[in-house]
């Protein structure tokens, strides 16, 4: 009898062993499958650009690149005004970053102290703003009256905190750094600023890293803010001067195809939209790059960051 419990659970082990192999498998291709769809689109920009524009026109480009060539990338850097416009984008960047951090970590180190006065209606506040706008026309005549209408300063400090981020921030403040360690501080003399400049600080930098790349890659891609409010070329980020080079481009040649009906001619212009819409994918990979090249100098904090509030003790 007893070998007759022994072998059952023997086989029962194994049968969960098998089992458990088999959704292994499946979880690591699913999840492989997932990470090549989400991959692909990238991929697929990368070799388009570099290709030929009727490889890419006809579809033969969706695995590998047909007909190397640069051509894309020389139509996009002829133009002077993109080197005016990376530069912008990065003085938008860096400025609007670090004036969105200066803002919002202070107000999310204040609003996770339980012993603020107030503490529930400044949260209400921010948190209001997440589901309610002020509308464009509003927004428009506010900023117009601060003197913000073709005005640089409006892609800095135009967003100025945002809200969620903020909750997030205040999150990480609360459950993620001990009240012990400012007590202790506390103690020894030391004042709410010092406790927030020497402790807070230093041990939030996971989620400032976090905030800090996600308030970049938001600046960074802006080109709404610049399209209503800049209306000079020479402030433009790389946003609006890929977009306005892409639209001129095509727009010419659209124009002369209307103008020209010389079947030799008709062939060229033909050839030189293809080349246009090769521009696509080479403003894409031009726009992406140096927030690519940013990841991974704060990928280290981002899984600590992005898990702030998933466990509770």
């Amino acid at each position: 009898m007893m070998l007759q419990v022994q072998k059952n659970k023997r086989s029962s082990r194994i049968r969960q062993d098998r089992v458990s192999g088999i959704y292994t498998v499946f979880i690591r291709v699913f999840v492989t499958f997932i990470t090549l769809i989400i991959l692909y689109p990238l991929y697929f920009c990368v070799i388009a650009s570099f290709s030929d524009p009727n490889a890419v026109a006809l579809g033969d480009t969706i695995l590998w690149c047909r007909g190397f060539t640069l051509e894309a990338y020389k139509l996009v850097f002829r133009e002077s005004q993109i080197w005016v416009g990376y530069g912008n984008s990065f003085i938008y960047m860096v400025a609007g970053t670090a004036y969105n951090i200066c803002l919002t970590i202070p107000a999310a180190y204040v609003c996770s102290k339980k012993y603020l006065p107030g503490r529930k209606f400044i949260l209400w506040f921010f948190f209001v703003t997440m589901y309610i706008g002020g509308g464009l026309i509003p927004t428009y005549l506010w900023k117009r009256q601060l003197g913000l209408v073709n005005n640089p300063l409006v892609m800095i400090v135009g967003a100025g905190v945002s809200g969620y981020y903020l909750i997030v921030a205040r999150q990480y403040f609360l459950t993620s750094i001990p009240d012990s360690l400012y007590e202790a501080a506390e103690i020894d003399g030391a004042s709410e600023f010092v406790r927030f400049m020497r402790i807070g600080l230093p041990l939030a930098k996971p989620i400032i890293a976090v905030i800090t790349l996600y308030y970049a890659f938001g600046i960074w891609n802006s080109y709404y803010t610049a399209l209503i409010y800049l209306k000079k070329q020479s402030q433009w980020p790389l946003q609006l001067v890929l977009r306005q080079i892409l639209i001129a481009n095509e727009n010419a040649l659209s124009n002369a195809g209307d103008a020209i009906h010389d079947d030799t001619v008709t062939e060229y212009l033909v050839y030189r939209l293809y080349q246009v819409r090769g521009m696509k994918y080479a403003i894409i990979l031009i726009a992406s790059v140096p927030m690519l090249i940013m990841y991974p100098f704060v990928s280290k904090y981002f899984m600590q960051g992005v898990m702030v509030g998933s466990v509770k003790e």
